[in-house]
C-alpha cells in the first residue's frame, strides 16, 4: 500500500545493515534495526487503538526511541505532534485538548502533572524515558511490530506542528504528507547531501530543523547522525572530527567560536556547516570564516513551510542574507496593506508559494483565511528585501516574533504575565540582539505608583508558569512605555533604546 513518506524514508532502511545513528557512547544503531523500532512503535500505536489521522502528542527527551516514535506514526500513519520538552503541564494541556490528541506520551518525571491533564483532554497518558523505558516501551515489546504501512496519500496528514500568534494562541500548522517529503528532496539536493554524510545531529527533534530539515533529509540521502542529547560545545568538539556535516542555531557556532579547541584543522574535513532558526550576525559569519575557512550556509524557514530559502552550495555564501528561494518555490516581497507586489529592493512582508507550503491552521479557519492566500502564497508576517543580486534579506518580523536560540517566542504571553506580577502597571517584551542567541527576551516593565517591583521574584515566579526559553533574561524598569498617538506602544522606540543591553 502507499505511503509516500515511508516508502522514501523509512524502506530503504530495511536492507541497511551499516550505522544509521552513533551514539554518545559510540554504539550504533543499523538502519534495519531503527526500521524494526519504528515497526515496534507503530504496533504499540495500533494495540493502542490509534487508527490513521488520530493524533499522537509525544514530549519527551531525545533519544533513539523518540524518533522511532516519529518513523512509528508514519508507518501507522497516526499524525505526529510533537511538543517541546520545556513546556509546563498548562501549556500542554491546551495543546492536547485542541488537537483532540488520541494519546499522548511523556517523560516518567512529567506522569504525575500530566495524567489529570490527559484525562480532562480525552487522551490515553503513556511514558518514555530517554533510557528506552517506561509504560509505552513496555507496549512496544508486547505488541505485534507492523511491517505493513498504513495506506496514506501525499495529500494526508502527517504532522501537526503549533506555533504562536502575538495573540498567545497557539495555531496547529498542518503538514501533509507531501510537504515533508517535498522539502526533504530539495535539501537533499541543494545541500548534496548523499549516503555518505554524516551529520552531526544535536538539535532537538520536538522541532522541524531538528526532526524535519535534518533527520528527513539524511534519511532520504541514505547517509547517517551522530546523535547527540543537546549542543554540549565538548561533545560537539569531540564528535566533529567523526561528521561531515553540522546543521545548528547560531548559538552553536558563537559557542565553538568561544573555545580555543575549535581549529581549522579540527574542521579541516567537513564538508558544510548550516545555519538557521534564528539571525545569524554578520561578525559571526567572518570570524567563523576566518577561524575555520568555513563559509557557514544561512538559511531561511518556518514551521509552516520547512525550508523556503537558502544561500548557495556553489557560489556566494552571503553574510546577512538568507539565500535564493529554494527550487519549486516562489516568493515575492507584498505591501502590508494592499497585498501588491513591490519593486525589487524594497522592505514589504514576505510571501511565499510552493509544495512546502502547509494545509492550514488545525480548526482556525478564519485564520487560515486570514494568513493563506486563495492563490496558495502564504503570508509569512515576516519582513523582507530582495537585493539587485536576488538574495533575500530578512529585516523584521511584522508580528514583533522574538527567536532566541532557535526558539519562538510571542511577546504577548509573558505580557500578560508580567502584567499580572506584583507592584506592575504594564509591560512590553522586546528582542534585542544577543551575542550568544541572536536574540534575547527583554522585559520592560512600568510600575504601579509607588511600587518598586522585585524583578528577580517576577523571574522567578514566571519560572513556574512559563517555559524556561520564555522567561526574559532581564527585566527593565521604566517610568513609561513609548506611545504613538493612537496609544499603541512602540517596541521599535523600546528596541533601539535597549539594544545594546545584552552586548559584552
Amino acid at each position: 500500500m502507499p505511503n509516500p513518506l515511508y516508502d522514501a524514508l523509512f524502506a530503504p532502511l530495511a536492507t541497511r545493515d551499516t550505522a544509521f545513528l552513533t551514539l554518545p557512547d559510540s554504539s550504533t544503531i543499523s538502519g534495519a534495526a531503527f526500521l524494526r523500532l519504528c515497526q515496534q512503535v507503530a504496533g504499540a500505536l495500533v494495540a493502542a487503538g490509534l487508527e490513521p489521522g488520530d493524533r499522537l502528542a509525544v514530549q519527551v527527551e531525545k533519544s533513539p526511541s523518540a524518533l522511532a516514535l516519529y518513523g512509528g506514526a508514519v508507518i501507522a500513519g497516526v499524525v505526529f505532534l510533537p511538543l517541546n520538552t520545556a513546556y509546563t503541564p498548562d501549556e500542554v494541556a491546551y495543546f492536547l485538548g485542541d488537537a483532540g490528541a488520541k494519546l499522548a506520551i511523556c517523560d516518567s518525571r512529567k506522569a504525575e502533572a500530566l495524567t489529570p491533564i490527559a484525562a480532562r483532554c480525552g487522551s490515553t497518558l503513556m511514558t518514555l524515558d530517554a533510557d528506552g523505558t517506561g509504560s509505552f516501551a513496555d507496549a512496544m515489546t508486547a505488541a505485534t511490530p507492523r511491517a505493513t504501512p498504513a495506506n496514506r496519500t501525499g495529500r494526508d496528514l502527517a504532522a501537526l506542528l503549533y506555533t504562536s500568534g502575538t495573540t498567545g494562541r497557539s495555531k496547529g500548522a498542518m503538514l501533509s504528507q507531501d510537504n515533508l517529503l517535498s522539502n526533504a528532496v530539495v535539501l537533499r539536493d541543494l545541500w548534496r547531501f548523499t549516503e555518505r554524510d554524516v551529520l552531526l545531529h544535536a538539535l532537538p527533534i520536538f522541532h522541524t530543523h531538528g526532526l524535519f530539515v535534518a533527520t528527513n533529509t539524511l534519511l532520504l540521502a541514505g547517509g547517517s547522525m551522530i546523535f547527540l542529547p543537546r549542543p554540549d560545545t565538548d561533545a560537539l568538539i569531540r564528535w566533529l572530527p567523526h561528521a561531515t556535516s553540522l546543521m545548528g542555531v547560531p548559538t552553536f557556532y558563537t559557542r565553538l567560536l568561544d573555545d580555543p579547541r575549535f581549529t581549522r584543522d579540527l574542521v579541516a574535513h567537513m564538508r558544510l556547516f548550516i545555519s538557521g532558526s534564528a539571525p545569524l550576525l554578520a561578525e559571526t559569519h567572518e570570524a567563523f570564516e576566518a577561524r575555520t575557512g568555513h563559509r557557514i550556509l544561512e538559511r531561511y524557514g518556518m514551521t509552516e513551510t520547512s525550508m523556503n530559502t537558502s544561500n548557495p552550495y556553489d557560489g556566494e555564501r552571503r553574510a546577512g542574507t538568507v539565500g535564493f528561494p529554494l527550487p519549486g518555490v516562489e516568493l515575492k516581497i507584498t505591501d502590508p496593506e494592499t497585498g501588491e507586489t513591490l519593486p525589487q529592493g524594497q522592505i514589504g512582508v514576505i510571501e511565499v508559494r510552493g509544495p512546502n507550503v502547509f494545509m492550514g491552521y488545525w480548526q482556525m479557519p478564519e485564520k487560515t483565511a486570514a494568513e493563506l492566500r486563495e492563490n496558495g502564497f502564504f503570508i509569512t508576517g515576516d519582513l523582507g528585501q530582495i537585493d539587485a543580486d536576488g538574495y533575500l534579506t530578512i529585516v523584521g518580523r511584522q508580528k514583533d516574533l522574538i527567536i532566541a536560540g532557535g526558539y519562538n517566542i510571542y511577546p504577548k504571553e509573558i505580557e500578560l504575565e508580567l502584567d499580572e506580577a506584583p507592584g506592575v502597571r504594564e509591560s512590553a517584551v522586546i528582542g534585542v540582539p544577543h551575542p550568544d542567541l541572536g536574540e534575547g527576551v527583554l522585559g520592560v516593565i512600568v510600575p504601579e505608583p509607588g511600587a518598586s517591583p522585585d524583578t528577580g521574584a517576577i523571574l522567578a515566579a514566571l519560572g513556574q508558569r512559563l517555559a524556561r526559553f520564555k522567561i526574559p533574561r532581564a527585566l527593565e524598569i521604566v517610568d513609561e512605555l513609548p506611545r504613538n498617538t493612537m496609544g499603541k506602544v512602540q517596541k521599535n522606540a523600546l528596541r533601539d533604546r535597549f539594544k545594546d543591553r545584552f552586548k559584552p
